[in-house]
């Protein structure tokens, strides 16, 4: 799981620069958490595009921690890049309260900001005709542990393809300041919310486990006999496959001789 974070930077800042050049947008915008994984993705995008040409939306909700806003603000004052504070506390209890339901769970509460937000980040792309760029690393992506068309929606995604114990890594050699790399992980969602509390194990074992499942392709004998117990290979096998619709995209019934997303495969630069 080891990588080279100087060459990583590099793919990484160039695959936003020929992404968004590509299709002929010059712009990012970024949801600013005051997390790690948003902190990664911004630096990388600023490193790419310049700082006039991303915009953080910082977008609390009225329970969300204060650090996550004192720790956003931090990373838009060291990158020197324009930041809005949208508070969503209106718009969110607004949806809520139409529900017609005394108090909504956690988990549909939580699906329900991270959607505002994602509405309130696309209409900011369509502003200033910019992409929004995606924070959701690789583990989050492999245990569907995000909130599809909320906190996965994105259009591109510079950090995917990186678990969350690499994020770290590449977050020290990019100088992050080391109180956001140590923060216990948590989307924010509610008072005293975490993301290993929710899950029920570390970012660390669950890591290790998915790097040798899914890169190294170890089968569930060889995964047993090196020491991971049977109840948690189920957990997370079990999450593994549950949220493989989340990471496709909506499935279309086919009636005609190409089906978008079927036979209708371009590449996204066919037309070059």
């Amino acid at each position: 799981m080891k990588l080279n974070y100087v060459h990583t930077e590099k793919i990484l800042t160039d695959f936003i620069k020929n992404e968004t050049h590509r299709i002929g947008i010059k712009k990012a915008v970024i949801g600013l958490s005051g997390g790690i994984d948003s902190a990664v993705s911004a630096y990388l995008t600023v490193k790419a595009l310049g700082k006039r040409n991303v915009t953080f939306l910082l977008m609390p909700y009225k329970t969300s921690s204060k650090s996550s806003i004192t720790d956003a603000l931090q990373i838009s004052e060291i990158l020197r890049t324009n930041s809005r504070i949208i508070d969503i506390s209106e718009a969110v209890d607004s949806i809520s309260d139409s529900l017609d339901e005394k108090e909504l769970p956690n988990v549909r509460k939580g699906n329900i900001m991270a959607r505002v937000r994602m509405i309130l980040l696309y209409d900011e792309s369509a502003k200033n005709n910019a992409l929004v760029i995606g924070t959701s690393n690789k583990s989050e992506i492999l245990l569907g542990y995000s909130t599809i068309f909320g906190d996965s929606a994105c259009a591109i995604n510079p950090i995917g393809d990186l678990y969350k114990t690499q994020i770290r890594g590449l977050a020290r050699h990019l100088e992050i300041p080391e109180k956001i790399i140590e923060k216990k992980p948590s989307a924010d969602l509610w008072k005293s919310q975490t993301d290993e509390d929710e899950l029920g194990f570390t970012y660390e074992d669950v890591d290790k486990y998915l790097f040798e499942k899914v890169d190294e392709r170890r089968s569930d004998d060889y995964l047993k006999k090196a020491g991971y117990s049977e109840k948690f290979m189920k957990r997370v096998n079990s999450m593994i496959i549950r949220s493989q619709f989340k990471r496709l995209p909506p499935l279309i019934a086919k009636v005609s001789n190409r089906t978008v997303n079927i036979d209708f495969r371009y590449n996204r630069d066919w037309n070059t």
